[in-house]
């Protein structure tokens, strides 16, 4: 897998935008054979493929605000700011894409992938997919390896949701004698058969994210070297490509290594947080392209967040493959969120609402389940709780006039279990 990640020092501070490969190297030494197992695991990736590429694959997350300070308890408008940069990154919907230079519109693309905050917990309650945690640790990058601590009850941070079934972001302070110290990392995927077990215990699966570069929305000033810096929430998108098997785009090495994907150009280097747009640093051969310069709009780059804006064809082939064949829990009838699920959960009772779809501000919704509490909870599509009422089964009228138009799930909860259906506004 890649090299080492960015490591540059700023008026003195030593600060790294992305920790994943150094995490790798801390795991290699705690269980040998990880990285070859990694690695491994990539180049399965690239030969078997993806299936229908145009079929969109929808991840359930959960987002783990870890908090001592009130700044780090960041709001609920933060994060659902972050789950949307991120959806636009990966569906390239965001509205910088137009800004990736012609020379690469032909290998540029939509992945296919989107996200959205779970609407289901591991023991089929609702939830918005966010969860507090008040800690009295100050900063979990005391922990080794890491800021693995923020991942577990016990070292002050919180356990994971089925990580199988969910994506884990953990959203902590993560300085080093109060100076941010680390953006991010993640863990890539590892999932052959033959490895036992519990045998990577030392880290556990998802990502992690320093507080004030979480959304672009953040009131908490990103500050390295005594510098502000632009924050677009592009932190998540990179580290998430790692978790979905992406390696950094310049190989982490010189000209003669490479991040394994044929149509990103190589790069002799990372680039230093900045947007040089005539560097050409490696000679190379992107089919009919022939030699292209360096992609510092690429999101698996080190440039800075205002001129990333892009995913290659390849890498978004490469993160499907890697969720159709070693994150397959995420997407195969997952309960957790309102897509990719079956219709009907196993609660014995039935759930209509009417008219779906909805164009005159109200819709019944019907509960088989007479004088039952139910509580009635409406998602958005990117999983935001938009509005909860208590009913008592039977027929109840929902007030829908103030949404928006568009796609919403409708979370139907009680005694004997949870069914969700899909709501049409117009």
């Amino acid at each position: 897998m890649g090299a080492l990640a960015l490591s540059f020092t700023m008026h003195g501070q030593d600060f790294h935008r992305c920790y994943t490969q150094e995490a790798m190297e801390i795991q290699e030494t705690l269980t040998p054979g990880y990285i070859d197992r990694v690695n491994e695991t990539f180049e399965r990736a690239k030969l078997v493929g993806t299936q229908n590429r145009e079929e969109v694959l929808t991840i359930p997350v959960v987002v783990h605000v870890v908090y001592n300070t009130a700044a780090e308890n960041i709001p609920d408008s933060v994060i659902y700011n972050q789950i949307d940069i991120l959806n636009a990154d990966f569906r390239r919907t965001n509205e910088d894409a137009v800004n990736v230079r012609d020379t690469f519109n032909s290998i540029v693309g939509d992945t296919y992938i989107d996200f959205r905050l779970a609407t289901v917990d591991p023991e089929g309650n609702p939830t918005t997919g966010i969860t507090r945690t008040n800690t009295a640790v100050t900063s979990f990058l005391d922990f080794a390896p890491l800021a693995e601590g923020v991942k577990h009850t016990a070292d002050g941070g919180v356990d994971a949701w089925d990580k199988s079934r969910y994506l884990n972001i953990w959203v902590c302070d993560m300085s080093y004698f109060g100076d941010v110290f680390l953006l991010g990392y993640a863990t890539p995927p590892d999932g052959l058969d033959h490895w036992p077990p519990g045998a990577i215990d030392g880290m556990d699966d998802g990502v992690v994210v320093q507080y004030h570069c979480f959304g672009s929305n953040n009131p908490n000033t990103l500050m390295i070297g005594g510098v502000a810096r632009d924050v677009y929430g592009r932190t998540l998108t990179h580290e998430v490509g790692h978790y979905l098997g992406l390696r950094h785009i310049w190989g982490d090495g010189g000209c003669g290594e490479q991040d394994g994907i044929d149509d990103t150009p190589n790069m002799s280097s990372e680039s230093p947080q900045d947007c040089d747009l005539v560097k050409n640093t490696c000679v190379d051969d992107i089919g009919d392209l022939g030699d292209l310069p360096d992609m510092v709009e690429n999101y698996m780059d080190y440039s800075a967040e205002t001129c990333q804006n892009s995913f290659t064809i390849g890498q978004g082939n490469l993160m499907r493959s890697v969720i159709e064949n070693f994150r397959e829990g995420l997407i195969d009838d997952n309960p957790a969120v309102g897509l990719g699920i079956k219709e009907q959960q196993d609660a014995p009772f039935e759930i209509e609402l009417f008219p779906n779809p909805s164009s005159n501000g109200q819709v019944t919704i019907s509960i088989s389940a007479i004088d039952v509490h139910s509580d009635v909870m409406v998602f958005s599509e990117t999983g935001q709780l938009i509005k909860a009422l208590t009913v008592n089964g039977g027929s109840n009228e929902l007030v829908v006039g103030d949404l928006a138009p568009g796609l919403y799930f409708v979370n139907v909860s009680n005694e004997v279990g949870v069914r969700i259906e899909k709501l049409i506004v117009h």
